[in-house]
């Protein structure tokens, strides 16, 4: 079997289905600051597109019924990348003013003697999110050792 040459691929945009459109847009606008770039609220077919200088970046479909199951084949977390472990601090703030689920309380590295961490929480369906910074994480500990953090929630 022979295999091609993988060009390099990042993500075009993630896609999540929610219970509740209008619940979750406000939570995602609040918590990452996404403008609305699309919004079909009426209907049987309702989404949103979420993103920045007109580029989606999530997309909400409401097409589930209960909440996220860790339990089950899928999504394991979704993560967003800062500059800083400021901006992860302000992120942060925003989400606990929403009432947020946190899974760790407060910045934590990756794992034992990293540099890069953040945060790790729900989003209003249980989906499991992180907000990280690359560097800049030295002076926190890491709740699961030498576990990766972001793989333990």
């Amino acid at each position: 079997m022979s295999t091609a040459i993988a060009p390099r691929v990042v993500t075009g945009h993630i896609g999540l289905n929610v219970s509740d459109l209008e619940r979750s847009v406000a939570f995602y606008r609040q918590a990452f600051g996404f403008d609305q770039l699309v919004l079909r609220a009426d209907g049987t077919q309702r989404f949103a597109f979420l993103g920045s200088d007109g580029i989606p970046v999530l997309t909400l479909w409401e097409q589930s019924r209960g909440e996220f199951s860790a339990a089950t084949p899928g999504l394991h977390h979704l993560s967003f990348q800062v500059d800083s472990v400021q901006q992860v601090q302000e992120v942060e703030a925003v989400l606990k003013e929403l009432s947020t689920v946190f899974v760790h309380d407060g910045v934590v590295a990756h794992q034992e003697g990293a540099s890069s961490g953040g945060i790790f929480f729900t989003d209003p369906d249980g989906i499991r999110l992180e907000v990280f910074a690359a560097a800049g994480i030295e002076q926190h500990a890491a709740p699961s050792g030498e576990a990766p953090t972001c793989g333990f929630f």
